[in-house]
């Protein structure tokens, strides 16, 4: 695949990018690089590589799953400057 100017401008302006006409050309330059390189990764044989979640391999500390009482409405809005009915009073934002 390779891009030409026009979808460098098109691309541009769905980007919302100011993208003066002597940027054009090296622009289409530097994504066809791009592209071209992407087209290598292609030719990797993955077959029989599993997928990754990091590089290192490690698992999660688990914890019991315990039912718990839950929460004490009154200490967690007890810092908050105002509060009612056991819920934050913020400002309104949207009118």
């Amino acid at each position: 695949m390779s891009v030409d100017k026009e979808t460098v401008r098109r691309i541009a302006k769905l980007a919302r990018l100011a993208l003066e006409e002597e940027r054009v050309e090296p622009m289409m330059n530097e994504l066809n690089q791009i592209l071209a390189w992407v087209q290598q990764l292609e030719e990797v044989d993955v077959a029989g590589v599993p997928p990754l979640t990091s590089v290192v391999a490690q698992k999660l500390k688990m914890r019991t799953d315990a039912v718990t009482a839950g929460g004490d409405a009154d200490a967690v809005v007890a810092n908050a400057p105002e509060s009612e009915d056991h819920f934050f009073v913020v400002p309104k934002v949207v009118e």
